[in-house]
């Protein structure tokens, strides 16, 4: 009998503004709208690149990113990539705003930190 496994899982950040994100996360990151409801104005989406996926809603309550509950939850995402490097290097040629370099880190991982507009911080790597 086989494992069950689970291919992916994907975050669920409430934004400020569906529109804006989208276009950040397709602009800096590479990501597309696969989904907006409405099409107009949306207040829903997926956004999805490879076999990563976020979903973002605006509604009533604030963005509150995990750093600005508490300074020691440091990521809002882990995203695993096996080559960070090549990632990093396409996200500063797109200008996104890494708000923690690529590294080895001193949890035994190699990648980065990019923070979207609302403060979510996304960590970008692979374990050394």
């Amino acid at each position: 009998m086989t494992h069950p496994t689970i291919e992916s899982m994907s975050p669920f950040f409430i934004v400020s503004d569906v529109e804006t994100m989208i276009g950040f996360y397709q602009d800096k990151l590479g990501f597309e709208a696969q989904f907006t409801e409405p099409a107009k104005e949306p207040i829903f989406a997926i956004v999805g690149r490879d076999k990563a996926m976020l979903f973002l809603k605006a509604g009533e309550a604030e963005p509150l990113p995990n750093p600005r509950r508490d300074p020691a939850m440091r990521w809002d995402a882990y995203c695993y990539t096996p080559d960070p490097d090549a990632l990093a290097a396409e996200f500063v040629e797109r200008g996104a705003p890494f708000s923690n370099p690529l590294k080895d880190t001193s949890d035994g991982l190699r990648g980065f930190e990019i923070t979207d507009s609302d403060g979510y911080v996304l960590f970008f790597g692979r374990p050394r």
